[in-house]
């Protein structure tokens, strides 16, 4: 058994053991499980089954890092992304009033093009065209994003007619959503591995015992059937003028964060050759397509690279076997479906808050003492969440990097491709 994991993934090649690469995927189950948690939180609120999503995002995210392990030989787990749930319930379905069905064929549409561009090449040549000042603004912006919505979540800010948003009343829920944040921070600032998990987990279990959550009926049982959502997408209708602007965002998104991330990653791998990181990296990103895809058929968001692989990594995960474990880790969960189903949206939305933060930590990459590029950046940053939007956002940061340019006389720095999005961007915000 030994021989065969050593010999199908290469670990002794890449330097690495049979221990630190499980170790590796423990270590990555635990910093990302909370996905199984806030996902199917925020994508019910866009009128989906909740019990449904709970499988499907441990599917979802199995199946996906299951194709990291076998096809790439990578330690990188795939889950439907944060920001990209939040864009697709409050942006997409509350905000534009598209069904959640559309809205899923408008992310199997975004995987479509996005594997065109993968297969072509292009991917990483459109990477390269798009400022990368624009690329670090649009995630802070994601992050404030859902922070934003993590906040309102937790009724911490509240609607107001005066003010458009104030501080809401410190009521018990609010209250104990405050203290799994601070748990969050605590749990960060010490090294703690699964800080968010522990947070969900005893915000709940406190809740329980004041009366303000419901003690589930059971511990295990079967898990619920994907059938509510499962195929549901609409693909038809996701093919008007008007969800241009929400396609191209999400293949945007996807197309930066998972490349930036896995590029990073690859960097730091120093045991891993520049041979194998190359052909790593490509077949990865044929990974993060491909599991757009599956998901969108299953029924979440776009399922992508996550962040939270980098834990694992810096543990020693190397190889594929990490991400074998790690996928083995969240179909493990799916028998204590009762048990997440408890989980109020108190106790979630902290991390959606939490992750908000280590989002918006990037905006320190952008120089802002550059006015042609302070602007787009802040444009793209703040109107995020002003607008609950992420597409009206990324609109606003293209035609303003654009124009500013324009005025500095800098016209060489406009490539093709960047005109083209300039057009794409312009004809979002008019429609």
């Amino acid at each position: 058994m030994i021989s065969t994991l050593n010999s199908f993934f290469k670990i002794e090649k890449h330097n690495s053991s049979i221990r630190k690469e499980v170790m590796g995927g423990v270590v990555t189950f635990l910093t990302m499980s909370y996905i199984i948690f806030v996902n199917p939180s925020v994508l019910s609120a866009a009128g989906m089954d909740k019990g449904a999503l709970i499988t499907t995002t441990c599917l979802a995210t199995a199946i996906g890092t299951f194709i990291a392990a076998f096809w790439a030989n990578a330690p990188f787990a795939l889950a439907p992304g944060m920001g990209l749930n939040a864009f697709f319930t409050y942006s997409l379905v509350l905000g534009k009033g598209v069904t959640w069905q559309e809205a899923l064929g408008v992310v199997f549409i975004s995987g479509l093009f996005f594997l065109l561009l993968t297969l072509g090449g292009i991917r990483e040549k459109i990477a390269n065209a798009i400022p990368s000042e624009i690329s670090v603004a649009a995630t802070s912006g994601i992050g404030l994003f859902i922070a934003f919505i993590g906040l309102k979540n937790m009724n911490l800010i509240v609607g107001n007619n005066a003010t458009l948003v104030s501080i809401g009343e410190f009521t018990p829920t609010t209250t104990l959503s405050v203290i799994g944040l601070i748990i969050m921070v605590f749990c960060e600032l010490k090294k703690i591995k699964g800080g968010m998990l522990i947070s969900i987990v005893a915000t709940t279990i406190i809740g329980i015992f004041l009366g303000l959550v419901q003690m589930p009926t059971s511990i295990i049982s079967a898990p619920p059937s994907i059938a509510p959502i499962f195929m549901k997408l609409d693909i038809l209708r996701a093919l008007k003028i008007s969800l241009i602007g929400a396609i191209f965002s999400f293949m945007f998104i996807d197309l930066f964060d998972s490349l930036s991330f896995m590029m990073a990653c690859y960097k730091n791998m120093d045991s891993v050759s520049e041979e194998d990181k190359r052909k790593g990296l490509k077949r990865m990103l044929q990974v993060d397509v491909s599991s757009t895809l599956i998901g969108a058929v299953l029924g979440t968001s776009t399922v992508t690279s996550f962040a939270e692989s980098a834990a694992g990594i810096s543990s020693g995960a190397r190889t594929g076997l990490a991400s074998l474990v790690t996928g083995g880790l969240f179909l493990l969960a799916l028998p204590f479906t009762p048990l997440i189903g408890a989980v109020p949206s108190f106790a979630s939305a902290p991390a959606l808050v939490f992750v908000g933060i280590f989002m918006f930590k990037f905006t320190s990459n952008i120089d802002f003492t550059d006015l042609k590029i302070a602007v787009p950046s802040f444009l793209t940053i703040i109107m995020m969440p002003l607008t609950y939007s992420i597409s009206i956002g990324l609109s606003f940061g293209f035609i303003s990097y654009i124009i500013c340019h324009l005025i500095a006389g800098e016209i060489k720095k406009i490539n093709p491709t960047l005109w083209f999005i300039g057009i794409l961007a312009t004809i979002n915000l008019l429609i």
